[in-house]
């Protein structure tokens, strides 16, 4: 299955909510992985312009897309997704 990089950013009323409710990001990766098919498989808290760093497994782009406007829409986080391809799969293309 297709893997992304989503680097994640709290509004101010993300932060409000992840003070309040910790326990939410859990709830997120459920709800994402239930209505998306997106899989949350690390997931890091970081220091720096963005928050989080998820590296996501999906059925496709499309997925991936309603995930990112959907959580988007909340106004609680910004997203930038990119596409990851993991370097035994380069290494093969490359030698093709």
């Amino acid at each position: 299955m297709p893997k992304y990089v989503i680097l994640t950013k709290l509004t101010d009323e993300g932060l409000k909510t992840l003070k309040e409710n910790p326990e939410r990001i859990r709830e997120v990766n459920t709800e994402i992985a239930k209505n998306y098919g997106v899989k949350v498989l690390n997931q890091f808290i970081v220091m720096g312009p963005y928050d989080f760093v998820n590296i996501v497994e999906a059925p496709d782009n499309d997925s991936v897309l309603k995930m990112a406007i959907e959580l988007g829409s909340r106004g609680t986080v910004q997203t930038l997704t990119m596409p990851a391809t993991e370097i035994d799969e380069l290494i093969k293309i490359i030698k093709k």
